[in-house]
């Protein structure tokens, strides 16, 4: 048997590659095969480095997966992980070519079990605004001196005690109704709904104070419900929601005509201070008060001006009398003047007049003579125009050529309409057309003769 040997050239070696060209390929094919995925896991070993990129391990009980998330994904995450905690991350398997080790790269991370709890918050949000529950015009003006407050909490809850210490030090005048309701568990949201609901029927309180202390997502979820968010939106009375604490936002939050950051904020809104409301009084009072006595200073200087310009009526009688009488002479002499004027500038105008008017009984006589002229004139050409119509009408006659057919000629002319004076241009068989005195007539001709002279 014949040995191959690199001289053959039947013989082809294998390609070589890189290992960089390996793990690129490796790479590719991992990230095609494995589109993102939700990946459900464990923090380990998590590393914050100076960039900003956040690298940590992802394990359960039996496995383990290293785990990259850059700056430009974890800036965006909303929270720090800490190690043991419980997540989801939502990941590209790859694979990290300068060491050769399998990782994901985090896109999005999240606490384990809150995903569906936040997705869920999303509908029910985008549900409820697009159909107009969130809009601003809908809210409607807390009112500014509360004579009660009522309160949708429940009585066992710490945010009560902090709402009541709130009023009880800004507000002691203000009357307090509790709504008990549970705040949390099964069937609490039902229970906030109906107490939302009795509050708005009975409508004992001004403004309504919706409020529970902070937690988790899920012991909030209760205000997330639509029960809720439809009560609050269908209550009578305007409603301040005070849940949670300053970063947590619920359903509930979006539907009231007020949202406060925490339940004390919440009582703070409802309720200005007393002891602003006296300060305010007291400042009203003391403005009223000088205002007052301005308003009576001014008076007072006021009577003592008119009393100054009084005069007695027998004085006023005398004053007016004497300008009513010059007003009077003051206007006879301002219209008997214009008329004066105007009588002088008539007189001028008449004799004017009478010097340049025509002598009419001239002018008169003047025209009659010449309308005399003029009708003979006119008669004269009128007989005379008439004289020399019926000569030429009479010429006219004699030329007619209907006269002529009358006496017994004829006028004929070929098939093309054309008068006939030469028998030459007439041939045997020929169509004429004949006009006569009386009408018209079609012959064919038979034969032709010449005239001879």
């Amino acid at each position: 048997m014949d040995t191959l040997t690199d001289a053959d050239p039947a013989y082809s070696a294998p390609p070589v590659i890189t290992v960089t060209t390996l793990n690129q390929q490796v790479a590719r094919l991992l990230e095609r095969s494995f589109p993102l995925v939700w990946i459900g896991g464990e923090i380990s070993n998590f590393t914050r480095a100076s960039s900003g990129h956040w690298y940590f391990t992802l394990k359960d009980d039996a496995a383990q997966v290293r785990a990259v998330m850059f700056r430009s994904r974890a800036q965006y995450a909303g929270f720090t992980p800490r190690e043991g905690d419980k997540v989801e991350v939502r990941a590209l398997v790859t694979l990290y070519g300068a060491r050769g080790d399998y990782q994901i790269n985090v896109e999005t991370i999240r606490r384990a079990g809150v995903g569906q709890l936040y997705e869920a918050f999303l509908r029910l949000k985008e549900k409820l605004s697009s159909q107009g529950l969130f809009d601003a015009d809908r809210k409607r003006p807390l009112p500014l001196f509360p004579r009660t407050i009522g309160i949708v909490t429940s009585p066992q809850a710490a945010a009560l005690r902090d709402v009541l210490t709130a009023l009880r030090r800004r507000a002691p005048h203000v009357r307090v109704i509790l709504y008990p309701a549970p705040v949390q568990g099964q069937f609490s949201a039902d229970k906030i709904a109906e107490a939302i609901m009795t509050a708005s029927r009975r409508q004992e309180a001004d403004v309504l104070l919706v409020c529970r202390g902070g937690g988790s997502i899920e012991d909030l979820w209760s205000f997330n419900e639509e029960c809720v968010a439809r009560a609050i939106d269908a209550c009578a009375i305007p409603v301040i929601s005070g849940v949670g604490h300053e970063t947590d936002v619920t359903i509930a939050d979006f539907a009231a005509d007020v949202r406060a950051a925490t339940p004390t904020a919440a009582a703070e809104l409802a309720a200005t201070p007393r002891a602003d409301w006296l300060g305010s009084l007291s400042s009203d009072a003391q403005d009223l008060r000088r205002a007052m006595r301005r308003t009576l200073s001014e008076a007072s200087q006021g009577l003592d001006n008119a009393s100054r310009r009084l005069l007695s009526p027998s004085a006023q009688i005398r004053h007016q009398r004497m300008k009513l009488l010059s007003m009077a002479a003051a206007m006879t002499h301002a219209v008997r003047t214009p008329i004066n004027r105007q009588n002088l500038v008539l007189a001028q105008l008449q004799q004017r007049w009478m010097r340049h008017r025509p002598d009419m009984r001239a002018l008169r006589a003047q025209l009659l003579s010449d309308q005399r002229h003029l009708n003979t004139g006119l008669c004269a050409q009128i007989k005379a125009r008439r004289d020399a119509l019926g000569a030429l009408s009479a010429q006219l006659e004699m030329l007619n050529p209907q006269r002529t057919l009358e006496r017994g000629y004829a006028i004929v002319r070929n098939a093309k309409g054309e008068v006939l004076r030469d028998p030459a241009q007439v041939k045997a068989r020929n169509k004429l057309s004949v006009r006569l005195a009386g009408g018209s007539a079609e012959i064919v001709v038979s034969s032709v003769q010449a005239v001879l002279e």
